[in-house]
């Protein structure tokens, strides 16, 4: 789903040496084992440690723990609220390196925008299947990771071409419209029944005056999805999203793949490894300031889940700063060897997002079938979700380090 830094496959040993060449693009690790943390991260949900952690309603670190492993309920953002951004981000931050291998390769442009129209296209509808697998009948659902990335891919792969002013540009426009348009549209008044929407009519999370305009299941985004979903057949009219997601996210979506699109040509670029990893310090403190602000000033709120301008500003500058550790680590000091075990999930990133939704009941029930109660005596009931997930995990792992070492990789 998320291409590597370059389209080649893995050596027969494992790609943590020096920093190499392949067709004629530099590969960065970096970018790999960053992706690999994010699926990781994305792997994480099957501890359950955000229920886990309720047994221990005293412990700091496991109120900690829980907050970062799971979505905050409305404004904010916690390092699970980071997955989808880090996803999207990387998408963009692969494509110039992509370009340039097919460049290579000695492709035109007009193959290259037909694969990409392919790509887009499979994202699609591979979200929408994977969202479809409980389903009775097709669920035409497009606020999956992969249909938000989808939906904006060809616009990425043409910004890929245009000069980095441009692509400039482009972002601050994203970003500009995307508030103005829920700026525009009618707040909900003292007399909306948020009940009707899946919402408690006084809920703590409901913002009062200007910022209403971005409240949940009342907004610019939840009236296009009650237009535009009924428009596909349903088991039932669509009323609501009961966490607040939405089809129009995928704007500053592409908004957030262009950040990585940016960062990707300046790792692209000539300048030495330590100016390129102060250049990702400082666009991430930047971003991340400025999303601040922004909700600081009560201009636009940090919101995930309608993914505002401020969510867009504020999660790329928290993902840039990530990236400029993996380089830091990675590409700058070279201390690469660590890095292997992320590696291997992150050159694999398709194959384990499918592997999530078709197989971890499978192999959970089968843990529980053959050693759960080995599991459990090792554990205790309290945290046996977080040893059965791991081992669920861990069991992923062990299949992708088979098709790393026999050079299978699952692309779209």
């Amino acid at each position: 789903m998320i291409e590597s830094a370059v389209e080649s496959p893995p050596s027969e040993a494992p790609v943590i040496g020096p920093e190499h060449k392949a067709e004629g693009a530099t590969r960065l690790i970096s970018l790999d084992a960053f992706r690999g943390l994010v699926m990781v991260l994305m792997l994480g949900e099957h501890m359950r440690l955000p229920a886990v952690a309720r047994a221990f309603p005293q412990s700091a670190l496991w109120g900690l723990i829980a907050f970062n492993t799971e979505h905050v309920p409305w404004q904010g953002c916690s390092l699970h609220d980071l997955i989808q951004p880090a996803f999207s981000f990387l998408v963009g931050a692969a494509l110039p390196f992509s370009i340039a291998s097919r460049k290579m390769k000695g492709q035109t442009f007009g193959p290259m925008l037909g694969h990409a129209v392919r790509r887009a296209l499979l994202l699609i509808f591979l979200g929408i299947f994977l969202r479809s697998l409980w389903s009775s009948q097709t669920n035409f659902t497009f606020e999956d990771t992969l249909t938000q990335i989808g939906l904006g891919y060809v616009f990425l792969f043409l910004l890929g071409f245009a000069r980095m002013r441009t692509q400039v540009v482009a972002l601050v426009l994203i970003l500009i419209c995307f508030w103005t348009a829920f700026a525009i549209y009618p707040a909900p008044g003292p007399q909306f029944d948020y009940t009707r929407v899946g919402v408690p009519q006084n809920w703590e999370h409901n913002y009062t005056g200007f910022l209403s305009h971005w409240n949940k299941n009342s907004n610019l985004a939840w009236a296009f999805d009650v237009w535009f979903l009924n428009l596909f057949p349903r088991e039932q009219p669509f009323v609501f999203n009961e966490g607040g997601w939405s089809t129009l996210s995928f704007i500053p979506t592409l908004g957030t793949m262009i950040l990585g699109l940016l960062a990707g040509e300046w790792l692209k670029g000539k300048v030495s490894k330590q100016q390129k990893l102060r250049g990702l310090v400082i666009a991430g403190t930047g971003l991340l300031l400025l999303g601040l602000v922004c909700q600081w000033t009560g201009i636009c709120p940090i919101v995930k889940r309608v993914w505002t301008s401020s969510y867009t500003l504020y999660s790329g500058g928290w993902v840039v700063l990530i990236l400029a550790g993996f380089y830091g680590l990675i590409e700058w000091k070279g201390w690469r060897r660590w890095a292997f075990p992320l590696v291997v999930v992150g050159m694999n990133s398709i194959a384990v997002y499918v592997m999530s939704w078709t197989m971890s009941d499978f192999f959970g029930n089968a843990l529980d079938r053959h050693f759960g109660k080995a599991i459990s005596a090792m554990s205790g009931p309290t945290l046996q979700p977080v040893f059965h997930g791991f081992a669920v995990m861990l069991i992923f792992w062990f299949i992708l380090f088979w098709m790393y070492r026999r050079k299978i990789l699952l692309r779209i």
